[in-house]
């Protein structure tokens, strides 16, 4: 008899499907988006706030960027490496164009690398997103291994649907109406000449040349794909401009081994692990437990390299019994999530459909801001973070209170480093040789009576600052400004941001502030570190930047 599915995980899903591609959504849209009655909505928005996926804003639900710690599973299955992302950021450079991975999802294709090149007139795809394969260079690939089930399956598709409806990342209007159904046509061409070319068939203006990366049995396991404009080339002059670097680059993608070591353990969560216990005990009947199980399952294929998992390894990484994982892999093959061979399982690209594509929209300002407000509210004092650039700090995420006095700065903001508790925890971040190389670009001048401005006491707050993980000033960027400031690390353990609070100096002594601010800041790092890991893991564009001074 077939496996009972689990029901709360099917309902689970639908609603972050629904999350994923709805704007401001609110738990009154999931209802009427799902079908689901209110109270199996609450309850499931609910769950997936105890698991850290939804944030509530106000009435408003927001995905978090730890729901990516699902399309990172799927990710690290898939064969990317840090090594194959650094190459397609490489070869956008080479080539001055954006350059892009995907792969066969149905009959659409799903992106999982993109290298996009920063200009007026630039490609706005996101990994994660999902085209028509008759809309894209990439589709004439992939269809070419299509048996007739896979075509006729296609053709219902087209019919049902045939302004693309169903695809979110199809540019609206009018541009999205459909061209000539000539698929097969074009399948045929690139049969015969190992690539093909999309002229147009997204958007007017938007070309592609896309190429197969095979496996080793012979199959299109990737397509790479060089897109420009027509303000910048015809589709056929992209094409004899870029075919030689993509095909090369295709060879050496076919050649190159499997990831050396398997997707980490303490990679497939962010911050602490949920204990279900104690959230159902917390939520009562509120925590759908079978929906927290079913995710932990998705998650844990992410340790699949190769064909697949058996249910005893996915089993033991969840801790689950064997009749409850097979329950859940049973549920996720059903939605389309994860696929099996008899034996092993593995994930399935649908898996990015899960908020993925609009979570890596998010830029850095956009995943540290939800926490800078919970620490505003938390200390009822105005946080920011910055970044270095050059011999200054550059604000570049803020949330601020309102008093009757309070600290007024606004994003974009600059200031020296040297006099500045942020400042000092960047360079501090700095190897000693940079460090003294920005003090000696930027000779310290007094801003206040307070200002330290001796080199050697600088570099002696520097190393202090490195050694303890904070740093302070306390007036010496300005008169009765007192400051306390963190590090924010990124995977490798590089500071590549800083947090602070800052506020007015009053009577209390320094100490005291650092007491009463320095757990909450240190805990805010944390949880902004957590997200920006998990979201950076596969879009390393998401870092923040640091710009050094130039060498003497």
């Amino acid at each position: 008899m077939p496996e009972e599915s689990v029901r709360p995980l099917q309902r689970g899903l639908a609603v972050l499907r629904a999350l994923a591609v709805g704007e401001q959504v609110r738990a009154g849209d999931l209802v009427r988006a799902t079908g689901l009655a209110r109270s199996t909505v609450d309850r499931v928005v609910a769950t997936l706030v105890r698991l850290g996926h939804v944030r509530e804003h106000g009435q408003e639900l927001h995905l978090t960027p730890r729901l990516m710690e699902l399309g990172n599973a799927y990710l690290a299955t898939s064969g990317l490496s840090g090594e194959v992302a650094a190459r397609t950021a490489r070869l956008a450079d080479d080539l001055d164009e954006s350059v892009s991975l995907a792969v066969p999802d149905g009959d659409g294709v799903r992106f999982v690398t993109q290298a996009a090149r920063r200009r007026a007139m630039s490609v706005a795809f996101h990994i994660g997103d999902l085209l028509p394969a008759e809309r894209c260079a990439p589709g004439a690939l992939f269809a070419a291994e299509w048996d007739e089930a896979a075509w006729a399956a296609w053709r219902a598709r087209v019919a049902a649907d045939p302004g693309g409806h169903a695809f979110p990342a199809l540019p609206p209007g009018p541009a999205s109406t459909p061209p000539p159904p000539d698929l097969a046509d074009r399948v045929e061409r690139s049969r015969a000449t190992g690539w093909a070319i999309d002229d147009q068939l997204i958007e007017p203006g938007l070309i592609a040349t896309a190429v197969p990366v095979r496996d080793a049995k012979g199959r299109a396991r990737y397509a790479l794909s060089a897109v420009s404009h027509t303000s910048r080339h015809t589709a056929r002059g992209l094409a004899e401009l870029v075919l030689p670097r993509l095909r090369a680059e295709a060879a050496y993608l076919e050649c190159l081994p499997p990831a050396a070591s398997p997707y980490e353990d303490s990679e497939l969560t962010s911050g602490q692990p949920l204990d279900a216990a104690e959230a159902k005990a917390e939520l009562g009947p509120g925590f759908l437990q079978s929906l927290a199980r079913g995710l932990d399952v998705l998650r844990a294929l992410g340790r699949a390299h190769g064909e697949g998992l058996p249910l005893t390894a996915i089993a033991a990484a969840t801790g689950l019994p064997r009749a409850t994982a097979r329950r859940c892999l049973h549920t996720l093959e059903l939605e389309g999530y994860a696929a099996h061979d008899g034996r092993l399982h593995r994930p399935l690209p649908r898996v990015l459909e899960l908020g993925y594509a609009r979570l890596s929209r998010l830029g850095f300002a956009d995943i540290a801001e939800p926490h800078l407000r919970q620490l505003t509210g938390r200390v009822h004092q105005s946080a920011s973070v910055t970044v270095l650039d050059g011999t200054d700090i550059l604000y570049v995420a803020r949330a601020a209170t309102v008093r009757v006095m309070s600290v007024h700065i606004t994003l974009g903001t600059r200031f020296p480093a040297y006099p500045t508790a942020m400042g000092r925890v960047l360079v501090a971040g700095l190897p000693r040789e940079d460090r003294a190389r920005l003090l000696k670009a930027a000779p310290p001048r007094p801003l206040t009576r307070r200002t330290v401005t001796d080199p050697a006491d600088l570099h002696r707050l520097l190393e202090r600052a490195a050694a303890d993980g904070y740093a302070t000033a306390d007036e010496e960027l300005e008169e009765g400004l007192r400051s306390v400031a963190v590090p924010i690390e990124d995977a490798q353990g590089r500071v590549v941001a800083a947090l602070n609070v800052a506020q007015h100096a009053g009577t209390a002594p320094l100490d005291e502030t650092v007491g009463a601010l320095l757990p909450a800041l240190r805990e805010t790092a944390a949880a902004i570190e957590a997200d920006l890991h998990t979201a950076a893991r596969f879009n390393g564009a998401l870092m923040p930047w640091r710009k050094y001074p130039p060498t003497a």
